[in-house]
C-alpha cells in the first residue's frame, strides 16, 4: 500500500468513527453555532459534520463541480477543462462542470443535493458553510505556499477622485452583498476609515459580479468599484480591459481566495479521493496555470482558522449567515 493509500484509508477511517462516537449525540439536540438546523457541529470546527446515519451519506455516479460565478461561466468550462478530466481518473467517476449563473444558485445547488464540489468566492464561504453544508479544504496557492488576493476600489484613470474620502457624493458599485471584496470588507473600511455609510455619503449600486463592475469602470459606466484584483489582473492579461483606462485609489489588506469544498453528506472514501484530486493534479502545462498564472499547487485550509478575518468583517458589518 503506498502513501497515497494510507493517507486515504486514515482520512475515510477517521471520518467513520467520528461519525460513530457522535451519533448518540446527534440524535438529540446538537450544537451547530451558525449552522443551519440540519446540520451539527459536535467538533466544533465551525463545518457540518458527516451525517451519524450513513444512509444519508451520498456516494453519487457523477460529480458535480462549480465554480464561483465570477466571470463568463464558458471560459471557465474550457479552464477547468483538464481538472475535470484529472478527477474522474482519480475518484474512477464520471466529473461534469457546472455553470452557475449567481452566488445564490450555487448554493441552493448544494444545499439541494444537485452539487457534490465547488469553488466558493472568499465572502460567500461562511454563508455556504451555514447554509449548504459547504465543507472547504483546499484553496489556490503560489509554489512557495503564499496565497490571497487584495481588495481595490478602481476609478476611471482620468476621474478626479484620488482618495476613497472623494466619494462622498458619488456613486460606488459594488459586486454582491455575499462578495466580501465586492461588498463587505469595503462597506467597513469606508465607514471605519473614512466615514462613509451607503446611501447616506454616496450612492451604492450592484453589478452582479467582479468583471461587470471592472468593465464598468473601464466603460465610464460606473465612477468606482470595489473588486478583487486577482480577477481584474486576469481580465487584464486575457486583455478584456486595458489597464490604462483604470487607476487604484485603495488596496486593502491580503484575504484568503477562493475556498474550494465538499458536501457534508458526500460519503468518506469519495471525499477522500476528491481531495487526493486535488492536491495531486499537475499545474505545469495546465490551463489552470495559464488562467490562474500567479498560482501553482492547491494547499489545504482550515475555515475556523483561514476565515476569521472575513467573520470579522462579517460581524462589523452586522452580517448574519440566515439562511432562506
Amino acid at each position: 500500500m503506498g502513501p497515497k493509500s494510507v493517507v486515504k484509508l486514515f482520512s475515510v477511517v477517521m471520518a467513520m468513527i467520528v461519525a460513530v462516537a457522535f451519533s448518540d449525540v446527534q440524535a438529540a439536540e446538537c450544537p451547530r453555532g451558525t449552522l443551519d438546523k440540519a446540520y451539527c457541529d459536535l467538533d466544533n470546527d465551525l463545518v457540518a459534520d458527516l451525517p451519524a446515519d450513513r444512509a444519508k451519506w451520498v456516494n453519487p455516479d457523477t460529480i458535480i463541480f462549480s465554480y464561483t460565478p465570477v466571470e463568463d461561466p464558458a471560459v471557465y468550462q474550457k479552464v477547468w477543462d483538464g481538472f475535470v478530466q484529472h478527477m474522474a481518473k482519480v475518484t474512477g467517476k464520471k466529473v461534469v462542470f457546472f455553470p452557475v449563473q449567481s452566488y445564490a444558485a450555487q448554493y441552493e445547488a448544494m444545499r439541494s443535493g444537485r452539487l457534490h464540489i465547488a469553488g466558493v468566492n472568499t465572502g460567500g464561504n461562511p454563508v455556504a458553510v451555514s447554509c449548504a453544508g459547504f465543507v472547504p479544504f483546499a484553496m489556490m496557492a503560489a509554489k512557495d505556499g503564499s496565497f490571497g488576493y487584495e481588495m481595490e476600489i478602481i476609478v476611471p484613470a482620468d476621474s478626479a477622485v484620488q482618495t476613497p474620502a472623494d466619494l462622498k457624493g458619488k456613486s460606488l458599485a459594488f459586486t454582491s452583498p455575499t462578495s466580501n471584496s465586492g461588498f463587505k470588507a469595503p462597506s467597513a473600511i469606508l465607514k471605519a476609515e473614512f466615514g462613509l455609510v451607503a446611501d447616506k455619503d454616496f450612492k451604492p449600486s450592484f453589478s452582479g459580479k467582479h468583471d461587470n463592475s471592472i468593465l464598468g469602470v473601464a466603460n465610464k459606466d460606473y465612477e468606482a468599484a470595489a473588486i478583487a484584483n486577482s480577477i481584474m489582473k486576469r481580465m487584464i492579461d486575457r486583455k478584456v480591459i486595458d489597464a490604462a483606462k483604470i487607476r487604484t485609489i485603495y488596496r486593502s489588506q491580503t484575504f484568503p481566495t477562493t475556498g474550494y469544498g465538499h458536501a457534508h453528506n458526500l460519503h468518506p472514501e469519495v471525499v477522500a479521493l476528491i481531495k487526493q484530486a486535488f492536491f495531486t493534479f499537475k499545474w505545469e502545462g495546465s490551463d489552470l496555470q495559464k488562467e490562474f498564472k500567479k498560482e501553482g499547487r492547491f494547499v489545504a485550509i482550515n475555515h475556523k482558522h483561514d476565515w476569521s478575518v472575513i467573520r470579522k468583517i462579517d460581524a462589523a458589518n452586522g452580517v448574519s449567515y440566515a439562511c432562506k
